[in-house]
């Protein structure tokens, strides 16, 4: 439902209204052809109106059900509004009905062209209604697939920093592990160097203890043994 092609009848109807229950006291005071005229102009006018309100009916067909009661009861309201503008015109102008069925059998070939126009009108509105239902689901479909793309590449993105970011640990924990070697290599050498170091420490101290040894078991024989 186009609430904007409603609200567009309902001023059209609006103004018909307006018109029409003006005449009906024009009418009294009138007399002759202008008598005539008037009714062949309110005839007309409440056809006008007559589809116009069979505008609005079709238009609340698709409307919401909460919105489509009141309006069906305000519908209501101006078809009983107009039925009492045609009894005031009866009352007002006696001839009414016969000058009336004068003037639309006067002129078939406009009401009867009126009616195809309303036809034709209302299978124009109802293509325009469907088209326009198919360009919503179409942009919606559209809408969807622009967010899911920008979702996709929010997340590319994201993977992308992610993964620029492990990178860069991967090539600091690489550094830290060649600095890691580097100083292996360097405790290796200390150590060989403290190892070597240590075994000549032991032979010095042999060499002393033998020495020291050599001496005291000289000692021993220069004055316990040899007179």
């Amino acid at each position: 439902m186009s609430s904007e092609e409603f609200e567009k009848l309902h001023e059209m109807y609006r103004s018909l209204y307006d018109e029409l229950k003006l005449i009906p006291e024009r009418a009294l005071t009138s007399h002759g052809e202008e008598r005539k005229k008037l009714v062949r102009t309110f005839d007309e006018r409440q056809g006008e109106a007559e589809e116009v309100l069979q505008g609005m009916e079709e238009e609340l067909r698709g409307a919401p059900s909460s919105y489509r009661n009141a309006m069906s009861a305000k519908l209501r309201l101006y078809r009983r509004d107009l039925g009492k503008l045609q009894r005031d015109m009866k009352n007002s102008a006696p001839a009414f009905s016969s000058l009336s069925q004068a003037v639309q059998g006067s002129h078939p070939s406009i009401y009867s062209s009126q009616n195809q126009q309303s036809t034709h009108l209302q299978s124009q509105r109802a293509l325009l209604l469907q088209g326009t239902e198919y360009l919503n689901n179409a942009s919606q479909s559209i809408e969807r697939s622009q967010r899911v793309a920008a979702q996709t590449d929010q997340i590319g993105t994201d993977i992308i920093e992610e993964l620029g970011e492990q990178r860069e640990q991967l090539d600091r924990t690489r550094d830290r592990l060649v600095n890691t070697g580097e100083n292996l290599s360097r405790s290796r050498k200390i150590l060989r160097a403290m190892s070597r170091r240590l075994m000549t420490n032991k032979l010095l101290l042999a060499v002393i203890i033998l020495m020291e040894l050599g001496i005291l078991g000289a000692v021993i024989y220069l004055k316990f043994f040899r007179k």
